[in-house]
């Protein structure tokens, strides 16, 4: 197995983001990427010695001070104050797993040549990367447009010496870092600080991050729904392909046969029913479920091109001898795709607290709330409530953030994506989730025992004797709490292999 991969003008799919970061590999800029980067950086520090016009963020000021030219003696005092200046981020601070794709899809940015930057500073991210110093950055700041200028601005402190890392499990001053190491602080040259802080890594970062989570909690949507349809004693019509065939959309067609697969020779699902049809939780899970994964395909697109792109400004075009200030760090496509992303994740949830209130309800020969001797018992009534409370909060969450706009810079910046806020409230729903499939979990295992001795399929039976070795069968009551935890980690430390 290769342990190192190089950064390169290759396109990266999120799949290979998964496996650079779950297998540890380090990074390393490829031959292709150290001339891009070279040849990029001497074309502009020509262009500077040559050329004496205004260069928007090379030799003027930054958003609506980009009238104000700067002499060629203060460019590198520039770009170290637009760092120190833009690195206002509050709030909670990022995980630590969604810096490190941080700095991974910075690197692959800078990488392409058309940012200006200096070798030696690529190449001290990459470092920071492989010996796992991760800056200190803050969750709030950013306006999703001229890229995420504050969350960025953090990024980058290290690299002057200033702000502070985590490294070794501990918080320290990043200078402290820099000593350890024998390494100098980096002098930032003409339009480095600009093309650090343009660009839309917090944002990718975050959407790279729950998609991967978003694709296996899909599947697992599937999985715990199977359970559900056998501790209801439901029926297996509504996933005949022939249904899903005239409504040809992709993941309704995915979905139903899955739901086939997941169901094949259970005993439980071919015993006669007593009912004609199911609820829409459990009728149109084909439907409900299939429509989240078309929107998840969506946003993998949208990343999927995003991370293979430059969204610093301005770009520099060595071919065609130019230097063009445009907007490539505006983050509304992803901003759109967060808030469609989101929603999709919310529904997943919806739909499953209802099949959890479904088995909950004393039907189909079932207990209420699914325990011996109800009333004596409250057994599974409130994991419904907490599902019913999480499920109400991803609601408000899913209120696209997209449709905002704040006009800032005076004026200069007069239209923002506020995807940053999308992509970390995005986070917030996919977390719910997991709490909310853990939840219709425990109440499917513990529903299909009262179908005793009938048996489901092969691959249901297995996934249960796993879950039953963390989370026993409830007989009476007890705290529950440490059941729902015990299932998140459960359902954390289940491992699927995504398809590109």
């Amino acid at each position: 197995m290769d342990t190192t991969h190089y950064i390169s003008t290759e396109v990266l799919t999120l799949e290979q983001l998964q496996q650079i970061v779950s297998q540890g590999k380090s990074i390393a800029l490829s031959e292709e990427a150290k001339v891009n980067i070279q040849k990029c950086r001497t074309y502009l520090d020509n262009k500077m010695a040559s050329n004496d016009e205004p260069i928007y963020g090379i030799n003027t000021g930054f958003g609506s001070l980009c009238n104000v030219k700067i002499s060629t003696e203060n460019l590198s005092k520039l770009q170290e104050n637009l760092v120190k200046s833009h690195a206002c981020g509050t709030g909670d601070e990022v995980p630590s797993d969604i810096v490190q794709l941080m700095l991974l899809l910075k690197i692959q940015s800078l990488s392409y040549g058309h940012s200006g930057v200096q070798l030696e500073t690529v190449e001290r991210l990459v470092d920071f990367y492989n010996k796992g110093i991760y800056p200190v950055i803050y969750t709030q700041g950013s306006l999703g447009a001229s890229g995420d200028l504050a969350p960025l601005a953090h990024l980058s402190l290290p690299l002057l010496g200033e702000g502070e890392v985590y490294f070794e499990g501990k918080k320290i001053h990043s200078s402290e870092v820099l000593k350890q190491f024998n390494w100098q602080p980096i002098v930032l040259q003409s339009k480095e600080g600009l093309a650090l802080l343009n660009g839309t890594q917090f944002m990718s970062a975050y959407g790279c991050y729950v998609l991967l989570k978003a694709m296996k909690y899909a599947y697992l949507s599937d999985v715990i729904a199977a359970i559900s349809l056998e501790g209801f004693d439901g029926r297996i019509e509504p996933f005949n392909e022939l249904i899903h065939y005239v409504r040809p959309h992709k993941g309704q067609i995915v979905t139903a046969q899955r739901m086939n697969e997941l169901l094949e020779n259970s005993q439980i699902i071919a015993q006669p029913k007593q009912h004609v049809q199911d609820p829409y939780s459990f009728r149109c899970i084909p439907q409900v479920h299939g429509a989240s994964k078309d929107a998840i395909d969506y946003a993998k697109k949208v990343f999927k091109t995003e991370i293979n792109s430059v969204t610093d400004n301005p770009n520099i075009f060595i071919e065609s001898d130019i230097i063009v200030s445009g907007g490539n760090f505006h983050g509304q496509p992803l901003a759109l795709a967060l808030d469609f992303l989101g929603i999709a994740l919310a529904e997943l949830g919806s739909v499953s607290e209802r099949r959890t209130y479904q088995l909950i309800s004393g039907l189909r020969g079932l207990p209420a709330f699914l325990v011996d001797n109800p009333g004596l018992n409250s057994g599974f009534m409130i994991p419904q409530y907490t599902a019913a409370s999480i499920v109400s909060q991803n609601k408000q969450l899913a209120t696209p953030a997209s449709i905002d706009s704040i006009v800032s810079s005076n004026g200069q910046e007069d239209h923002v994506s506020m995807g940053a806020n999308a992509a970390t409230k995005c986070l917030k729903i996919m977390e719910n989730l997991e709490r909310i499939l853990a939840i219709e979990l425990m109440n499917a295992s513990q529903a299909i025992e009262f179908r005793r001795p009938l048996q489901s399929s092969d691959f249901i039976e297995m996934f249960l004797k796993s879950y039953r070795a963390e989370v026993p069968l409830v007989k009476e009551d007890r705290i529950l709490h440490y059941d729902i935890e015990n299932s998140v980690a459960f359902l954390t430390s289940f491992m699927i292999e995504l398809e590109d």
